[in-house]
């Protein structure tokens, strides 16, 4: 089984996804992480030598090659669910949570991340918490769409989110 995590970046998907997988006694994996890996730069990077548009072509395989596994927690960009291709995936690859959070809670957990602010691009000219909301409003339709939970995340620690996603998805050790 496969379950992946999506969600606007800082709502916790990776550092969630390793606690779930060693949980779980399962492989994870993280999609931006393996785009980094394979490209040999960092998203921004990419973005500013390639495009959003080439981004997403190599987002688009990365997710899918990652879904062949039989068994995997799943790491998403916050961007990953904009593709029809994508989303299908996902739904049809097993599991998905959407993890959620406030736009002001967002905006404080990337300050808080000296990586954010280097290694993701800007997607828009807004100041942060405008392009938080814009992107969120945007993005709410394809998120709804792809997942099988929605997982509101701001009131707890990465371990009861865990905790929450074994209950919720009848998981067992």
């Amino acid at each position: 089984m496969i379950i992946s995590l999506i969600g606007y970046r800082a709502t916790g998907k990776t550092t969630v996804a390793r606690l779930l997988a060693e949980r779980l006694g399962a492989p994870w994996a993280d999609s931006d992480a393996e785009i980094e890996r394979r490209a040999g730069k960092n998203i921004a990077q990419i973005f500013a030598d390639e495009g959003e548009s080439v981004f997403r072509d190599f987002e688009e395989r990365v997710i899918f090659d990652l879904c062949q596994s039989d068994e995997l927690i799943l790491a998403t960009g916050g961007g990953a669910i904009l593709r029809e291709n994508t989303r299908a995936l996902l739904r049809d690859s097993g599991f998905v949570l959407w993890l959620t959070a406030p736009p002001e809670v967002i905006l404080e957990r990337m300050m808080a991340d000296a990586d954010s602010a280097t290694m993701r691009p800007s997607l828009t000219n807004l100041p942060a918490l405008d392009e938080i909301r814009a992107l969120l409003q945007a993005r709410e339709a394809f998120y709804r769409e792809t997942a099988t939970i929605e997982l509101a995340v701001q009131n707890f620690s990465p371990q009861e989110i865990v905790e929450q996603i074994m209950i919720m998805g009848g998981m067992h050790e």
